[in-house]
């Protein structure tokens, strides 16, 4: 609802270390690495300018494909649709340029300190986004079976709603040990979150988000979990995550990954474009004012049709336009199931064992949509209340999560009406962008009876279903319980001295292969840990005074649980 921080927590001083995304199964230090002015690895000289194929141009695949280049290799991006993947920024027509919508990631948390470093890389601003209850946010409407409540601040709610705030802040302390977790990761005390994780994993990988809530005692109320399932915390209602992992909800929460979000003035496809187009300063190998652009003449390769491992444990690659080319190493960063269906694969590419995991890899449903309208009116004062015309809504209506986005009181703004997931996004599947609108625009009349949403419209509207757009089939992950196994597995591919020699050389990355699934933090990690792959498979190293995740992988893998 406001914060997912226990009353109970631990205070921290403007002094200490600001919470990250550092573990709590992998807790590596990717913030520290980037930083590093010895840089994040080399390889022999004679290797520059090998080619390494990177599926995918979404911020994995660019962020891979970036480091792989100011190391004097030469990446071959393929891109099936556009440069950006789910950090997909779109205007709406017939309304000037800056006037956008975030069809996927929108909202970015500070505890993501590797994304970070390449929005400030980049030169990209942000301020607060207007989540429920933030402090940002003007006002928040919690409209539950027919019954609306207004609130500025969580205190103008019923006390209903902070029970059961206060029990899931009691929930998550006496069943997942919060505060000393959440200390440790602000402090990168690794051998503490190792020690209190390997006890959770063990004890909660079978367990669901719901299991854990109807656990805990403080949860007891029946009421209260349903209310906790619509309206949640931090962005809002968490129900369509119940069936999910609480292992999945745990490492969200430690790392505060929910809370004091910001999203990206320019629009977040920014970040990938303007790195697809930047001219690093320190550059091995290709002359000062080489891009990735001017790498590619421009354009990145097309969608990749077939991926085969041939003789001399080569991978080739077929693109769409009927080009082969054959590389000693490749990353795949686009979602694992399109190798399941719209990539012809040879089996020989992943061990078996990799196989199922991507088989199972369970992914999240998405919906949104947008429309124009010609100011902030929802900022205007109701003169019978004195409260806003209008505020960010969550309701258990259709709608679910209705958010407000502007740009000054004289400026053209945006409404999301709708944001959902799950079964909530499956409902707006068969609906085109105007039915869908049309049942947004009745179901936010209902709360907001005096308000003519509709005559502030000022163009068409803009949606997504993430499930079906081809090259996606999904919004992200969400490990489904018993799935830690799988996501080991997957995480920890890019350490292929493990694997047998003729299954290397393709590399995993991208949010579903990391822990952080639906973070863009999580594409940044695992596009570091393939990028140290590519290194180590080429004979490159670290420097010895920034050793990178592979190098110190022994000292805090991933919890291993047992198979038999």
């Amino acid at each position: 609802m406001t914060s997912t921080v226990p009353t109970t927590a631990v205070q921290h001083s403007d002094e200490q270390p600001p919470i990250t995304m550092f573990g709590p199964d992998f807790p590596y230090a990717y913030d520290d690495f980037l930083a590093h002015p010895a840089g994040i690895g080399q390889i022999p000289a004679t290797e520059h300018g090998a080619e390494v194929a990177v599926v995918g141009g979404g911020l994995s695949g660019i962020v891979t494909a970036y480091e792989l280049m100011k190391m004097g290799l030469k990446p071959v991006v393929y891109e099936a649709d556009e440069i950006g993947g789910r950090l997909r920024t779109v205007g709406f027509e017939g309304c000037e340029a800056g006037l956008t919508a975030e069809m996927g990631a929108m909202r970015f948390p500070p505890s993501s300190t590797a994304l970070q470093h390449y929005i400030d890389l980049v030169g990209l601003t942000t301020r607060p986004f207007p989540n429920p209850l933030a402090p940002s946010t003007p006002s928040t409407v919690v409209d539950l079976k027919g019954e609306s409540h207004y609130a500025e601040t969580i205190d103008d709610l019923p006390q209903v709603y902070r029970d059961v705030m206060n029990a899931w802040n009691a929930c998550l302390e006496e069943g997942a040990d919060f505060s000393d977790m959440n200390r440790a990761m602000r402090e990168r005390d690794v051998p503490r979150i190792r020690e209190i994780w390997a006890r959770l994993v063990e004890k909660l990988d079978n367990q669901t988000f719901y299991g854990f809530l109807c656990d805990s005692e403080a949860f007891k109320s029946f009421r209260h979990r349903e209310i906790f399932g619509q309206v949640g915390f931090g962005t809002g209602g968490w129900d369509t995550d119940f069936p999910n992992s609480i292992l999945e909800i745990l490492r969200v929460v430690y790392s505060e990954a929910d809370d004091h979000h910001r999203g990206i003035v320019e629009g977040s496809q920014q970040l990938p474009l303007r790195l697809w187009e930047r001219e690093p300063a320190k550059i091995v190998h290709w002359p000062l004012g080489t891009s990735l652009s001017s790498l590619h003449g421009g354009d990145p390769r097309p969608a990749v049709t077939r991926l085969t491992r041939t003789a001399g444990n080569r991978i080739t690659v077929t693109d769409a336009a009927g080009d082969i080319r054959t590389y000693r190493a490749a990353v795949f960063t686009a979602q694992s199931w399109l190798l399941l269906s719209k990539i012809a694969c040879d089996d020989a590419l992943f061990p078996i064992d990799h196989w199922t995991a991507m088989e199972r890899t369970h992914y999240m449903e998405s919906s949104k949509l947008f429309v124009p309208v010609d100011r902030p009116f929802w900022l205007d004062k109701d003169a019978r209340t004195g409260r806003d015309t209008m505020s960010m809504t969550l309701t258990d209506r259709m709608t679910r999560g209705t958010y407000l986005l502007d740009d000054g009181p004289d400026r053209p703004a945006v409404i999301c009406l709708s944001y959902t997931w799950c079964d909530d996004s499956l409902k707006w599947l068969p609906l085109s962008a105007n039915e869908r609108m049309e049942v947004m625009l009745k179901s936010l009349g209902e709360i907001y009876p005096d308000v003519d949403i509709r005559s502030h419209i000022i163009g068409n509207p803009v949606t997504v279903s993430w499930e079906n757009e081809p090259w996606f089939m999904g919004a992200f992950k969400a490990n489904l319980p018993g799935h830690y196994r799988y996501q080991r597995r997957l995480f920890t591919h890019f350490m292929q001295d493990r694997l047998p020699e003729d299954k290397r050389g393709i590399f995993l990355a991208g949010d579903d292969i990391s822990w952080t699934a639906g973070w863009a933090e999580g594409a940044v990690q695992t596009a570091l840990n393939a990028v140290w792959g590519v290194m180590h498979q080429f004979g490159g190293t670290t420097d010895p005074t920034n050793p990178g995740p592979g190098d110190v992988y022994d000292e805090i893998a991933p919890v291993e649980l047992p198979e038999d």
